[in-house]
Formats: structure tokens, sequence, C-alpha cells
């Protein structure tokens, strides 16, 4: 009686596990993009089982069947082919193979999170002329920071955005790589400095879901979460109002501040943010006086501050971090320094007029 009952707890377990995955968020997400990536799930693992479950349970079979006691079982030593147990054997991965190849060419073209949103879910295309939502994500030292460049806002450690509306996130981090993740919205993106990373989704119910960072990234990481609120358009507007009624301003010394390692930081919402930070952020020169990146890049593309960049850009009297346009759509570096204050001396700064 005693074993009975044990024996029906653990049968029990089998069934409790079943249960608690009918609530998990990435099998039953509230926005499309999720959606799509948990069918994809499904679909790939029942495909996988058409050959996994009847191999287990063949092997099971041949176990009982060819057991040292059965005696009744055929004996044939010198077997050794069969070309109909071959097609078997091999044909069926083979079409299994086929079958989840194309499934997956088809889905990472579809979900692919650089592609704008076709649809807002099933039967559901985005409907033309749709604008969407812009939020610019910033991963910090350990938080999260969140630029509406439409609404002129940013928010740290809260997310919002409404309901049915395509979501374009652009993504950096400041520091290290992470990884930006809202289960119940769409797959996790990396967040990484120096670069832009993107993300196209669509949240379709209200409600309060997690945001987290999914990469290691320090001390901090176990705290570094996030709330995101799928709201109406009303709502959202009212949001929207509160954060510019009760913020404060962005300003490039304050992100300096901002950006310095914390843990556990609240949620804090800024009414305005300084122009061109976010790019200023992806290009590593929040600080005044420092170089971008793209600026670099367009000095280095044109030979550089050495003699090859001199002969191509000309010699001028100062390094100037402003790049300009020629008449002919042909960008320049507007100024450099010469060969001789390269050398050992100090780089004035100066601003084209």
């Amino acid at each position: 009686m005693h074993l009975s009952k044990r024996c029906r707890s653990l049968l029990l377990i089998p069934a409790a596990i079943l249960l608690t995955g009918c609530s998990t968020v990435l099998m039953s997400p509230s926005g499309d993009v999720a959606a799509q990536q948990g069918r994809l799930i499904v679909v790939s693992t029942l495909l996988m089982l058409l050959i996994v479950v009847p191999v287990i349970a063949l092997t099971l079979l041949f176990a009982y069947r060819y057991r040292h006691t059965n005696k009744e079982a055929t004996y044939k030593p010198d077997w050794d082919h069969s070309i109909q147990l071959e097609l078997v054997i091999w044909a069926a991965p083979l079409l299994i193979v086929i079958a989840l190849g194309a499934v997956t060419w088809i889905s990472t073209h579809t979900l692919d999170p650089y592609r704008p949103l076709t649809r807002i879910g099933a039967d559901r295309p985005v409907a033309a002329g749709t604008k969407p939502l812009v939020v610019e994500v910033v991963a910090l030292d350990w938080k999260w920071l969140f630029v509406y460049p439409e609404q002129g806002i940013a928010v740290v450690n809260e997310l919002a955005a409404p309901v049915d509306r395509p979501i374009h996130f652009k993504i950096t981090s400041s520091s290290v790589m992470n990884s930006f993740f809202i289960p119940a919205l769409a797959g996790q993106i990396y967040a990484m400095p120096g670069m832009e990373t993107t993300l196209h989704a669509v949240i379709n119910k209200p409600g309060e879901f997690e945001g987290f960072s999914a990469n290691y990234s320090g001390a901090g990481f176990s705290h570094m979460k996030f709330k995101f609120h799928g709201l109406a358009s009303a709502d959202f507007d009212k949001w929207v109002q509160g954060a510019k009624g009760g913020g404060t301003e962005l300003s490039r010394d304050g992100y300096l501040q901002l950006e310095k390692p914390s843990e556990r930081e609240p949620v804090r919402k800024f009414a305005t943010v300084a122009p061109g930070l976010y790019d200023a952020i992806v290009n590593r020169c929040v600080a005044r006086g420092t170089m971008c990146m793209k600026q670099m890049a367009a000095i280095d593309a044109r030979g550089g501050l050495g003699t090859a960049g001199d002969t191509a850009n000309g010699t001028l009297a100062s390094l100037n971090l402003n790049l300009v346009t020629s008449p002919k759509s042909k960008t320049l570096v507007s100024a450099i320094c010469t060969a001789d204050e390269r050398i050992g001396a100090p780089l004035p700064l100066a601003t084209a007029n």
C-alpha cells in the first residue's frame, strides 16, 4: 500500500511539469513576433519527435523481444543487410531534415529582426502609412535607458508601447556586450558598444511584462531588469505626458553621470533629451571634445592623418571634428593637423563656421 502511494506520487511529477509549461511566457506570448517564434519551436520539436519517439520505442521493443530468456525470438547470426530496412533508416531522417530545413529557411527570413513588420497579427497586415514607434535602447552598467526620439523623452528601467503599433528598437551598449530580451514581445537581441542592432516587434495585448538582460555583463547583471507596459493609445499618450511633466533634462553631462555603474536603479524619467545623444552614444563621443567613430572612419577612408592624408585632404592648420560636403556631393574632412603639429604637440580643436 505504501509503495502504491509512492508510485502514484511519482506519476504526478511529469503531469506537474506539463501543467507548469502551459503558463510559460515563451509558449504563450503577447506579441506576434514571439508567438511566431513559439510556433516555430513547437513545429521543430514535433518534427524531431517523429524520429526520436520511434527510435526510443523500437529500442525498448528490440531489447524486450531479443532478450536472453526469449527462446522463441528469431536467431540469425549471419544476417547483415536489408535493403528495405536501409531505406527506412535513411529516408525517414532525410525527409525530416528537408522539412526542418524548409521551415528554418522560411522562418529565418520571415522573423529577421532587421526586417520591418508586414503584419501585427494573424490575418492582420500593417495598415498602409503606419509609422512605427522608434525606441532607442542603451544597455548601461547595470540598467537600461530608453530614449523616445519622436516624443522627446527618456526613461530608465521602464518601457512602454501602444498595443498593435509596430515598434522599431535601435539597440546599443555603453560599455560591454549585453542582450535585450522581452520574452512576451520577441527574441533576444545583442547590444554591443560602438554599433547598433535592430529589432522590429509588436505587442498585441495590454499588460505588464518582464524585460531583462540575457547576457552576463558583470556584478550587477542579476538586477538589470525592467518592466514593459503594453498600453492602449490613449494610455500611452498619458504615460508620455507623465514623463514630460515629472521628468528632468537628460543632458550629455547628465548621461555621463547616469552611465557610471550602479545597481537596482529606480525608474527615472527625463522630460527632454539632448539633441543627437543616442548617435553620440553609438559613436562613442558623448564627452565634449571627443572625436566620433564615424568621423574617424571618414578620415581614415581618405588616407588618415598621415602623410597620405595630407596629400589627399590638403594640409591644414588644425584638427576639426566636423565634416563638410562639397558642392559636388563629395564628403571631405574640413580640417586636419599639419605633419609638424602631429609630432609632440597638442591638437587644438576648432569648429567649422
